[in-house]
């Protein structure tokens, strides 16, 4: 009997051990990415323009410019954009100097994923002006680790047309830029 039972016992161990699977073999590997950055850029297809009645008195009519700032560096050292411009001129007649400032600057991401900047610029900017461009201005920044993938920017510009104005189209050459750093 004992006997029997040893037997009972030893046929279900070996049963036991067949129906568990041995240990499987495993290997491991290392994964490498290359993730390469290439570009800080700027680019625009704006054609801004505004509009005054001399008949209402003085005005400060605005315009918008859409700017695309692409950041796809991979750095996360920031980036500033900005402004400079000749002064509004039809014929000999001129805007003062000083008749443009921004009122303010919206941003959002164009396309992909985007880590949206962090502005720290205080509004209104004073747009420089003269007969050839005066040093630029900063008039949006994105702080480090911020701004990173494509987005768009949109400043809105005021444009002081005092009433005693002479009538006719203005022109202005704007000159925009993006640089390293916040």
């Amino acid at each position: 009997m004992r006997y029997n039972r040893f037997l009972i016992s030893s046929l279900g161990a070996l049963a036991l051990a067949a129906a568990v699977p041995a240990a499987a073999s495993a290997a491991s590997a290392v994964v490498t990415g290359t993730v390469t950055g290439s570009t800080l850029s700027l680019s625009t297809s704006a054609a801004p323009s505004f509009s005054a009645n001399l008949d209402l008195g003085d005005s400060t009519p605005t315009y918008t410019a859409a700017l695309t700032v692409q950041d796809t560096r991979g750095t996360g050292a920031g980036w500033n954009e900005t402004i400079t411009s000749t002064q509004f001129t039809t014929g000999t007649q001129t805007l003062a100097t000083n008749a443009s400032s921004m009122t303010g600057v919206t941003s959002a991401c164009a396309s992909g994923t985007c880590t949206n900047p962090t502005n720290s610029v205080t509004y209104p900017v004073a747009v420089p002006a003269a007969s050839t461009p005066p040093t630029a201005v900063k008039f949006f920044n994105s702080s480090a680790n911020t701004g990173m993938g494509k987005f768009t920017t949109t400043p809105t510009v005021g444009v002081f047309v005092p009433q005693s104005s002479y009538a006719g189209t203005y022109t202005s050459t704007l000159t925009l830029a993006v640089v390293t750093g916040p």
